[in-house]
């Protein structure tokens, strides 16, 4: 049966879009989640277009061989991870933006469009795609939509699910679904949409995407505000959502991720003179609204107790401020290899989550370094660890485990951005209970009666 299933993905694809080598096969069997469980792949298949991953699927539902969906692997839950004898199916061919349409502001995409590719492509019309992962620079849309990424810019513009209209989808029986529409309003049907976004690749395969555009926003202005105490800069995150002020970013830096930053850019963003958090906001109105957005947040800070408040409307110099921010995971690889946690909690209680997160720190014995999006309360605590070290890795699990327990007990979630995929199953069950649990399990039976694509990932079906 292997070897007909294989000579059958030859025949549909071509011998050199299948991959068997195990020395090829062994880069596409995780992401960069370390504690997600992965297998071996019995083969790797690269599709060149929405034909040929229907075929796939038909022959891999023919031969009771499971699928594992896969874009750039930039995921960090496991989503993507391989289970022994499936077939990876990569969709990095799949890189054509079909069409920019300006007057309805809107593009349509292939899921291995790169996510930055695709907004330097929409800028030329004037446009603005919004979502902005971390990873933005080589993530492809595709994976976006199956985790429903997030970003810097959630705080304005929301989440991936956000910016789209509509989808392709191939169906686990091969038939080709074709959800959501063109036009800004429509509810004719059960949003089949949104069921796909952020499916992790259990449902179904998205081929296309119809994405929603923005008018290109003006050049940011940047305000950064530097707090003796974390209670101090949460408490300015929650005037500022208090009073209705709407910045384009507003992201918080932890004592420990400043001083790694400082470190590898070989600067100063204020470790030494006891800055416990750093406080990083854009607004991107533009002209005088812009400066009244950020006075607004520069007197908030003032009040809430910052030490230092910089704002400046130089494009260059406000990049640089972010790109301390991005950099931050880079940073801390001097410490060690990292294990990112994403959680959300409601903006009232992110200095609370920053000091447990320093309490699990010290309980555990290693460094944790919280980033996150201030703006929506989605925290991203970083444990930075030995690799070579069991005890160490044992330690870090056990914290990443306390990090989603101290989330969910504020009332809050054990994924922002990132996704369920292989590492939270066991958390999404307890947060979503045994009701919620069985819905998802009908949706599963009813889309992909096989369990054909990504079994295991999200939840178990026992």
């Amino acid at each position: 049966m292997t070897d007909a299933l294989l000579t059958r993905l030859r025949d549909e694809l071509g011998r050199g879009s299948v991959l068997t080598d195990p020395d090829v096969t062994a880069s596409y069997r995780h992401d960069m989640m370390p504690l997600a469980p992965h297998g071996a792949p019995l083969a790797v298949v690269l599709p060149a277009d929405t034909a040929q991953v229907q075929a796939v699927v038909r022959a891999c539902a023919a031969a009771g061989v499971p699928i594992v969906p896969r874009g750039a692997g930039s995921g960090l839950s496991g989503a993507a991870n391989a289970v022994d004898g499936c077939v990876v199916l990569v969709l990095t061919k799949l890189n054509e933006i079909i069409e920019v349409d300006a007057d309805n502001r809107l593009a349509v995409v292939q899921p291995g469009v790169v996510n930055l590719d695709l907004r330097h492509a929409v800028e030329k019309h004037g446009l603005f795609y919004p979502p902005d992962p971390s990873s933005y620079d080589w993530c492809t849309i595709g994976g976006n939509l199956a985790t429903n990424a997030g970003g810097l810019c959630c705080v304005k513009y929301g989440v991936t699910t956000d910016s789209v209209l509509g989808l392709d989808v191939v169906l686990a029986d091969g038939e080709l679904l074709r959800t959501g529409r063109r036009t800004v309003k429509g509810v004719a049907g059960y949003d089949l949409t949104k069921l796909f976004i952020g499916s992790e690749g259990t449902l179904g395969v998205i081929t296309r995407a119809t994405l929603a555009l923005r008018p290109l926003p003006q050049a940011p202005s940047t305000l950064v505000a530097a707090f003796g105490a974390t209670a101090a800069a949460g408490a300015a995150v929650s005037r500022v959502v208090r009073e209705g002020i709407v910045p384009s970013l507003m992201e918080i830096m932890d004592a420990t991720s400043i001083s790694a930053v400082e470190q590898h850019l070989n600067t100063s963003l204020g470790a030494e003179a006891g800055c416990a958090a750093l406080l990083i906001c854009q607004s991107d109105s533009g002209g005088e609204v812009a400066r009244r957005e950020l006075a607004a947040i520069e007197q908030v800070c003032r009040d809430s107790g910052a030490d230092l408040v910089h704002t400046t409307e130089d494009l260059a110099e406000g990049q640089l401020l972010l790109a301390a921010r991005r950099v931050v995971l880079t940073a801390l690889e001097v410490y060690g290899s990292w294990l990112t946690d994403d959680v959300c909690v409601p903006r009232t209680r992110i200095a609370e989550l920053l000091t447990g997160c320093a309490r699990i720190s010290e309980e555990c014995g290693l460094r944790i370094a919280v980033v996150g999006h201030a703006g929506d309360g989605n925290m991203h605590p970083t444990i930075v660890y030995d690799p070579s070290s069991a005890d160490e890795f044992a330690r870090a699990h056990r914290a990443f485990d306390e990090i989603l327990a101290l989330a969910l007990g504020m009332g809050g979630t054990i994924t922002g951005e990132h996704g369920v995929g292989k590492v939270k199953r066991e958390w999404l069950a307890r947060e979503i209970g045994p009701v919620g649990l069985r819905a998802h399990r009908a949706i599963k039976a009813a889309l992909d009666p096989a369990n054909l694509f990504n079994p295991g990932s999200m939840f178990s079906l026992d």
